[in-house]
């Protein structure tokens, strides 16, 4: 079509001939551009002459220039983008130079009327504004398109209003895009919707608070009564703190008297060996000898290894028909204590097994003081390290009357044994008017390794002495295995019988530190350190039944016979025991759990140190 298509309302869609606009000059193809196109006239001016309006009002004017009046605001579309051409377009034709409107219509339903009550555009007085429509677009690859440049606003549902404010930016005007000698066309690509808005969960009205204005009684008391017990338990914890770090009693002032680091094995000046077969009052099943073989110095440390005796003279000899005397015996006892003999008929053996004894006997000793040994503790069944002191004068009477002190004792079973494991260790004092009769039973402690045993690594075992308290720890105060204080009699706190026993008669219980120290009694003496590794024994330090141990303790072969003497029993008529030639018998099921490492089955001490009260 080569005339102008006048724009549709809702109420005709005839065409008017006679507003004819000029044509647009033609554009040659590769020529220099022609002056640019004048701005169409508005749609409404063109509705308004087509109904009879006297045009004589149409002022020309620039549409590039700020308008002389607030015009209503220019409806957009729902989705807002800076960058599409603005929305009243017109259409010119590089064939006809004929301008084309889409229906006013059409307008009013697709964008500016949204409401269907809203009436159309036709039929609302225009008079002194203008408004910005769509154009329908020719689908002509060389038309050119002028479009709006939207800015985002909403139009606003069943506005009538056009007073257009005088501080809103003015109304978008078309811009011209000329085509080039190729043939293209502008296309606009729509922009996804922007996401839905949340809805708000804000408090929009007054928030109620029945608790601040109406405060319940007993709520209030137990918010102040649970502070007041949080801060009652702190003070208790503080004051507890306190008064036991100052109660907690102090050795006092020390000398050092002895230690040793062994860079060398003194056993001139320090350190003397026990050599003895005789168990030493509790039936071990090791003799104790000076060789090299169970104890050495080698990189800083001392080792004191248990070996078998039959390494040295043969299993065979170790059961029957073998008389070994030990070299360099030390023992009071020469008959028992010095030498043994093998036989299968009277059920004797030699001791299966060879160990090492030493102590500080002839070179140092303490009367209240302190003593720390940094040792590792053996492992294999049956073994048993000591780490012990004994006085120097049996002031009281023999064993246990004059006392002794157990720093540390354990056993070398694995920790599942049920008699406690090489991951427990022992501290006690040994007191008591008889053998038979001790009351250690009320002075010992122990302490145990929850994650690892004490053969995996050293540990410092320890001794505080003084005339009021003993402690005996490991590594720590705080893991103490003893702490006793001298508050009471020893012969008291034993509570012992009035009368007991002794042989065929009855006497009175002898109190044997009646001339001793008030309360500190047989333990106020020098004593002097002892270290050693024992194998097995008859004294129940491993209990019947426990562990599958291969001896009973009083498994006797023949009668023991003894007699009273000075009221303790001496052992007058050599006995045999058969609970050490059962554990030889058994040599290939214990030494199995023997390490093969030479280290892991010793005592390995690292240092020694002894301090005197001074």
């Amino acid at each position: 079509m080569s005339g102008l298509s006048p724009p549709s309302t809702a109420d005709s869609s005839a065409s008017s001939s006679s507003e004819q606009l000029p044509a647009p000059p033609s554009t040659s193809m590769g020529s220099k551009r022609e002056r640019p196109l004048q701005p169409p006239k508005a749609l409404f001016q063109l509705a308004q002459q087509h109904q009879g309006i006297d045009s004589a009002e149409d002022v020309p004017r620039d549409p590039f220039r700020t308008p002389d009046i607030s015009v209503p605001p220019t409806p957009r579309s729902g989705v807002s983008n800076p960058f599409s051409p603005p929305a009243s377009v017109v259409n010119f034709s590089a064939d006809n130079n004929h301008l084309h409107h889409s229906s006013a219509a059409s307008i009013a339903s697709t964008s500016y009327f949204p409401d269907p009550t809203s009436s159309p555009p036709a039929s609302r007085p225009h008079t002194g504004s203008r408004v910005s429509v769509h154009s329908s677009l020719r689908n002509s690859t060389t038309d050119l398109h002028i479009r709006e440049v939207t800015r985002g606003v909403r139009s606003r549902k069943n506005s009538n209003a056009h007073v257009r404010s005088s501080f809103m930016s003015p109304p978008a005007m078309p811009r011209r895009v000329t085509l080039t000698e190729h043939e293209s066309s502008v296309t606009l690509q729509p922009m996804a919707r922007a996401a839905k808005r949340q809805r708000s969960s804000m408090l929009t009205g007054e928030v109620v608070k029945p608790w601040v204005t109406d405060r319940d009684f007993y709520e209030q008391l137990s918010y102040y009564v649970t502070y007041f017990v949080a801060l009652l338990g702190i003070a208790g914890a503080v004051i507890r703190v306190y008064f036991s770090w100052t109660q907690t009693p102090n050795v006092g002032n020390l000398c050092l008297i002895m230690e040793d680091e062994f860079e060398t094995f003194d056993t001139k000046y320090t350190w003397y060996h026990e050599v003895d077969m005789g168990g030493f009052g509790n039936g071990e099943f090791e003799m104790t000898t000076n060789s090299p073989n169970n104890s050495f110095v080698q990189d800083g440390k001392l080792y004191l290894v248990p070996t078998l005796t039959s390494d040295v003279i043969g299993k065979a000899n170790v059961l029957d028909g073998f008389t070994y005397n030990i070299t360099g015996c030390t023992s009071v006892n020469t008959t028992s204590g010095c030498g043994a003999v093998s036989n299968l008929t009277a059920g004797t053996v030699i001791n299966p097994v060879m160990s090492a004894r030493i102590s500080t006997k002839n070179s140092h000793h303490i009367q209240y003081g302190r003593v720390e040994v940094i040792a590792k503790l053996p492992t294999g069944d049956w073994i048993w390290p000591s780490i012990w002191m004994l006085p120097v004068e049996e002031t009281y009477g023999a064993w246990p009357a004059s006392g002794e002190i157990d720093i540390m004792q354990a056993r070398g079973n694995p920790p599942e044994y049920p008699a406690q494991g090489v991951d427990y260790v022992r501290g006690s004092l040994q007191w008591g008017p008889f053998t038979w009769l001790n009351g250690v039973s009320k002075t010992f402690g122990w302490w145990t390794n929850r994650r690892k045993t004490f053969a995996d690594g050293f540990h410092s075992y320890a001794l505080e002495w003084s005339p009021e308290f003993v402690r005996i720890y490991v590594d720590s105060r705080l893991t103490y295995m003893l702490n006793m204080k001298f508050d009471e009699p020893f012969f008291d706190r034993g509570d012992f019988p009035a009368i007991v026993q002794n042989g065929s008669q009855f006497i009175e219980t002898p109190n044997p530190w009646l001339t001793g120290t008030k309360n500190v009694a047989p333990f106020d003496q020098p004593f002097y350190l002892i270290m050693n590794v024992a194998v097995g024994g008859t004294s129940g330090w491993f209990p019947d039944g426990d562990g599958n141990k291969p001896w009973l303790d009083h498994s006797l072969s023949k009668p023991a016979i003894f007699v009273c003497g000075e009221g303790s029993w001496v052992l007058t008529s050599l006995f045999v025991v058969a609970a050490m030639r059962d554990f030889a018998e058994r040599q290939d099921t214990w030494y199995e759990t023997w390490p093969k490492n030479i280290a892991d089955r010793s005592l390995v001490v690292e240092s020694v140190k002894m301090w005197q009260r001074c």
